[in-house]
């Protein structure tokens, strides 16, 4: 996000109306109070539920995912020019134009510190709407003592680095995710290896050998999977949010962006169908662990799986995240915090003598018990 005190010009940016939340007592801007779970008045006081759209507060519907695609791809068919890069929003507490840019679609002006929001950017028909989010519940300063926790714990990582802890400013953003119910029907044929042992050679050279006994396996199963959680982000490595699961998803309130008054929030950069395919990756994976746990046996074969999907839904949802960027060695880094659980996960530098010293230690005790081993025994 960038500030500005005059319009932009060459049609790099489109001028969009502004969300606001102004006080009802004092017409300062309201924020989300996580402690309240409401709109508050950082100068009065003043508290006022979270407004959600009539009929909305009773819960969040699920979306089928055939008709989404399909409406995903006449968008697409009949869009014949590209949407602008960023958008301007005019800040009604100084004046200045704040430029959102990319995915960003709510923050806080640079200059004064007001809350700002792109009107109608999570709610419109394009890009697909948000049908809800989870508010933020875990507190900044509990978030960095989670986050301090975590560094304690990390092994092999620089004594300077423990000791310093990370520097950099802490951001609560709201991150755009997917998420895929479906029922699956898996038929499977392959094998079930169980082991055994039998003894082989004679004199010094007798030793048990490990054998491995196979027989045919088949089966079919079904399996419902729900709300698997796919972050819709370009911008941060997929495995750095899914690092963060499992998100409680039964929390998951009817969209109102009067909760995202004070924070940051993106919206989405993976359309529906990449991130419906990387769903499909992780429920394939989940389904051959099912199949091998099914055949049992110590070692398992599987020659032919095959999976049908059906009931197939979606929901477009924010979830909460404190997220940190900092620098080490000239090298950018990145943790993040659940905002709901306070699970973190992150990126962080490694020390490559504490490295090499535990191999040599590891190297050093191999060969001490294999010396040991080939002593001969007492007389």
């Amino acid at each position: 996000m960038t500030t500005s005190s005059s319009e932009m010009t060459g049609g790099q940016a489109a001028t969009r109306d502004r969300r606001e939340f102004p006080c009802d007592s004092c017409g300062s801007s309201l924020t989300f109070s996580i402690g309240a779970q409401k709109l508050k008045c950082e100068h009065c006081g003043f508290e006022k539920e979270l407004a959600f759209a009539e009929g909305q507060k009773s819960g969040v519907s699920e979306n089928d995912l055939e008709k989404g695609l399909s409406m995903q791809a006449q968008k697409r068919a009949a869009t014949t020019t590209a949407p602008p890069a960023n958008q301007e929003v005019r800040c009604r507490g100084c004046g200045a134009i704040v430029v959102f840019e990319g995915s960003l679609t709510s923050s806080k002006c640079s200059y004064c510190d007001t809350p700002l929001q792109v009107k109608d950017a999570h709610t419109n028909d394009h890009p697909i709407p948000v049908d809800g989010l989870c508010t933020f519940q875990v507190e900044h300063t509990a978030a960095q003592a989670n986050m301090r926790k975590w560094i304690s714990g990390r092994w092999f990582a620089p004594g300077a680095w423990k000791k310093r802890g990370v520097d950099g400013k802490f951001d609560g953003v709201y991150m755009p995710f997917f998420t895929y119910d479906a029922m699956t029907f898996t038929r499977f044929t392959g094998e079930r290896g169980d082991a055994y042992y039998v003894e082989v050679g004679s004199g010094q050279n007798k030793r048990r050998e490990r054998r491995v006994r196979w027989s045919p396996a088949s089966g079919s199963f079904q399996r419902f999977f729900d709300d698997v959680c796919i972050p819709a982000l370009q911008s941060l490595p997929q495995k750095l949010l899914q690092g963060l699961e499992p998100w409680p998803t039964d929390k998951v309130i009817p969209f109102t962006d009067s909760a995202l008054a004070g924070k940051r929030a993106h919206t989405y950069e993976k359309p529906l169908d990449v991130c419906f395919g990387l769903a499909k990756e992780r429920i394939n994976d989940d389904l051959r662990t099912d199949v091998k746990r099914r055949i049992g046996g110590d070692e398992q074969r599987i020659n032919h799986l095959d999976s049908q999907y059906s009931a197939l839904t979606y929901k477009h949802v924010l979830l909460p995240v404190w997220i940190l960027a900092y620098r080490y060695g000239d090298k950018p880094y990145r943790v993040v915090v659940n905002a709901v659980t306070g699970q973190v996960n992150g990126e962080r530098p490694w020390s490559v003598p504490k490295i090499v010293a535990a191999v040599i230690a590891v190297l050093i005790l191999v060969a001490i018990f294999a010396s040991l081993g080939q002593q001969p025994p007492p007389q």
